[in-house]
């Protein structure tokens, strides 16, 4: 932009320096204009809440700010790493709930395998049992899913 009005030999070294002054008044205007960061740091997350996983992200709010704060923000530093670990800590006990549905046909197999004659009362035995193991599964993902996304 300077180069530009320097290369113009008609205007005078005032007239010059009257152009830069007025182009960057214009750009000081243009960017008082546009929004400030704070209108768009409450605006922001708003609108692209439905798109984020608060396990993903970081945020930090102002404490001056508490009039203009969106519902459902969090109220200060959040380390998404903690919960990430406690769901991960968590989810080993799936792990466990299958090992134990595995011993739990094993001595299903071995049991009939030594007294036939008890095949039903041993299924029903080992179905009772499943549903034990099973709910403890379910539990522990309801866990680690609140775990996981609780702010």
């Amino acid at each position: 932009l300077v180069k530009i009005l320097e290369n113009q030999s008609s205007n005078s070294d005032c007239t010059k320096r009257l152009q830069i002054m007025a182009l960057l008044k214009q750009a000081v205007l243009a960017a008082k204009s546009m929004p400030s960061m704070s209108f768009l740091r409450v605006v922001a997350p708003a609108t692209s809440r439905a798109l984020s996983t608060p396990a993903l992200r970081t945020t930090e709010v102002q404490k001056g700010a508490s009039a203009s704060t969106v519902l459902g923000e969090p109220m200060g530093k959040r380390n998404a790493g903690v919960s990430v670990l406690g769901c991960a800590i968590a989810m080993v006990a799936v792990g466990g709930c299958a090992q134990g549905i595995g011993q739990l046909f094993a001595a299903l197999v071995v049991g009939m395998a030594r007294n036939p004659s008890m095949k039903e009362d041993l299924f029903t035995y080992t179905l009772i049992g499943m549903g034990f193991l099973e709910f403890l599964a379910i539990v522990v993902i309801l866990i680690a899913g609140l775990l996981l996304y609780s702010e």
